[in-house]
């Protein structure tokens, strides 16, 4: 009990000089009172959930207005006229007119197209982007993995793959190879340009600016925005990318299994699919051996979409506009503006440090995703695996890895292209922990903290507390 009364003050204290120095926060706190309505169980288990990124988390209040709407309802599949198709394409429609509302999308200008995650959504860029020899792929070192493999479309047609890298410390991008590729634009030639609007491995979000910049020049921009648009606006009124990626889950948790590809209309007339399913076609024939695709959104939703859950996707945003992007923006930013001091304060016995970050160490152009490594007093990594496990104990949910973005992660951890080649071309396939013996003791991944809605103080100080254990323990330990 003494211990526990201790740790009371040590937390009052610590949040007394935090709001004095971070006094935005204070203007947030009608999100502590969403946390004790909506997001109880958090406190009641014991969770200090700082995974974010990895994905959002729901409030009982969108479980209980769509568990309310399919129990009044009866809905069927939305391809055909009948009564219930035509109540599910009703809200099904709705939804797809409110993202655009939410994202201040002109409807004249764009459209949206349901998927399965944001993944899915990539994977429809990249299959049927209109690639031929001498055109160019072009994206930043640090995109998710589902952005790095439409590389493989580009490639098998004959296109050039260009990566432009990203610098340590802070991991942004080099701007003068960027600036290079963008004076090498050729009369003629298509470039399809793709990047983050918000690194999920380092938080960096790389400037918005590019978009109409290398539109002017000619090029395509897809503009990855699943780590964005959980925690900062996101306005398609101001800033119009070519083709924008989302998953649901990760603004609002629930439910799963939906993204979208947000496209421009004249943009996705360019787009050439390789095939076509039930869903996508006017009229498609067996003898006559030909189909006719439909125009817009429809030529690219395959199969039937998943209507029972778009309805919750609306209820889903519609609960963001009640809360406010920009209040979870203010309160994010600030925790993650004393995480960030707090962890970069943390030093062994010796003097040595115990964090080592990749990304900026301020919040200035970044966001509230943090990945850091831990080392002990002599320099050596304590294996994320590790941290995680430990973790794990005190009911933390982080993550650990390479968070699907190799790119930032090597040029995190140093390591080289001659270091990644050798993993590769071997007759079979190097395991996880066969890389790990590669690298020979150095960083092959890290450990990564990401905020969100209801993200409060207690949450970082308690991973403060954990993270001060590690201070003058070996890693050999």
């Amino acid at each position: 009990m003494a211990a526990l009364l201790e740790t009371d003050v040590a937390l009052r204290q610590a949040y007394a000089d935090f709001s004095a120095r971070y006094p935005a926060y204070t203007a947030t706190r009608h999100l502590d009172d969403l946390r004790a309505a909506e997001y109880s169980r958090l406190d009641e288990q014991g969770h200090i959930y700082v995974d974010y990124t990895g994905g959002g988390l729901y409030a009982d209040r969108q479980l209980r207005e769509h568990m309310g709407l399919l129990q009044k309802g009866v809905f069927g599949n939305p391809h055909s006229s009948n009564p219930t198709s035509l109540a599910a394409t009703e809200l099904d429609e709705h939804a797809r007119h409110f993202v655009l509302e939410y994202f201040n999308a002109d409807p004249d200008v764009y459209t949206v197209i349901f998927t399965q995650n944001a993944s899915g959504a990539l994977k429809l860029v990249g299959e049927s982007y209109p690639f031929a020899p001498g055109d160019r792929y072009v994206l930043t070192f640090d995109n998710h993995n589902s952005v790095n493999g439409v590389r493989e479309f580009a490639r098998a047609r004959g296109a050039s793959v260009h990566y432009i890298p990203v610098l340590p410390p802070d991991l942004r991008a080099d701007t003068s190879v960027f600036e290079q590729l963008l004076a090498e634009t050729k009369p003629g030639q298509k470039t399809l340009f793709a990047y983050p609007g918000q690194s999920n491995f380092s938080g960096v979000q790389h400037p918005l600016e590019w978009i109409a910049r290398t539109q002017a020049a000619g090029w395509d921009v897809l503009v990855d925005f699943a780590a964005f648009a959980p925690t900062n606006r996101l306005d398609l009124g101001q800033w119009t990318p070519d083709f924008v990626d989302l998953s649901f889950y990760k603004l609002f948790g629930y439910p799963t299994g939906i993204g979208a590809l947000i496209a421009r209309k004249d943009k996705l007339a360019k787009l050439q699919r390789p095939w076509f399913a039930g869903g996508t076609i006017t009229m498609a024939s067996v003898q006559g051996d030909g189909y006719y695709l439909a125009e817009g959104e429809r030529g690219f939703e395959d199969g039937t979409i998943n209507y029972l859950n778009i309805p919750a996707v609306e209820i889903g945003l519609k609960f963001l506009q009640s809360v406010g992007i920009d209040a979870i923006h203010t309160r994010v930013m600030a925790l993650a503006g004393w995480l960030l001091e707090q962890l970069l304060s943390l030093q062994h016995s010796n003097g040595k440090p115990l964090v080592r970050l990749y990304g900026p160490a301020t919040t200035e152009g970044r966001g509230s995703t943090v990945t850091i490594n831990l080392f002990d007093a002599n320099g050596s990594l304590f294996d994320f695996r590790d941290v995680e496990r430990a973790a794990n104990e005190r009911q933390i949910s982080l993550r650990t890895g390479c968070f699907c973005n190799p790119g930032a992660g090597e040029v995190a951890n140093n390591l080289t292209a001659d270091d990644m080649r050798g993993c590769f071309g071997q007759e079979e396939r190097l395991t996880f922990e066969e890389f790990l013996l590669v690298m020979d003791g150095r960083a092959s991944g890290a450990v990564r903290v990401s905020l969100g809605i209801v993200s409060n103080f207690s949450d970082v100080y308690h991973l403060m507390q954990f993270v001060r254990t590690f201070v003058d323990r070996s890693a050999g330990r």
